[in-house]
């Protein structure tokens, strides 16, 4: 592929405001693993070969296995791996990273609502669409994979 704009460089205030994002998400109520979750299923469906390579490493690093991390894609058959919050935050991600399909369904927000209180709904919803973001810029801009 080829090289392309470098947003940090080219744009810093821009590239500065997601850096903001990523500081909130740091003080947010979500464990490491859930964020690297939400994180590596959000790039698996938007096909971000860049934050894939990143958040798996990242994910190993935090504790995560290797088995859910392969069966992440698959989450719903592998259930049993997955907690309910886990499983609660994979649909939510799904979901909101696919919005033109039909949204957070009254079904998962509900669910979300039995397992987290609003503050923290919030935090999930913040996170999935700043990785979104993430998604975005690394696909349009044809960012490395780090060797």
């Amino acid at each position: 592929m080829s090289a392309r704009v470098n947003i940090a460089t080219t744009d810093s205030a821009a590239y500065k405001a997601m850096m903001g994002l990523e500081g909130y998400l740091q003080n947010i109520s979500l464990n490491p693993i859930q964020k690297e979750l939400i994180k590596i299923r959000a790039s698996q469906i938007n096909g971000c070969a860049f934050c894939l390579d990143m958040h798996t490493k990242d994910a190993i690093k935090y504790g995560e296995t290797p088995q859910r991390i392969y069966l992440l894609n698959a989450w719903r058959e592998a259930a049993e791996l997955y907690t309910e919050e886990e499983q609660t935050l994979l649909a939510m991600t799904e979901e909101i990273t696919l919005i033109n399909q039909k949204g957070l369904t009254e079904e998962t927000y509900y669910k979300a609502k039995q397992l987290f209180d609003e503050n923290i709904i919030a935090q999930i919803i913040m996170a999935i669409v700043t990785i979104n973001a993430w998604n975005r810029i690394a696909i349009s801009t044809h960012m490395p994979i780090m060797k």
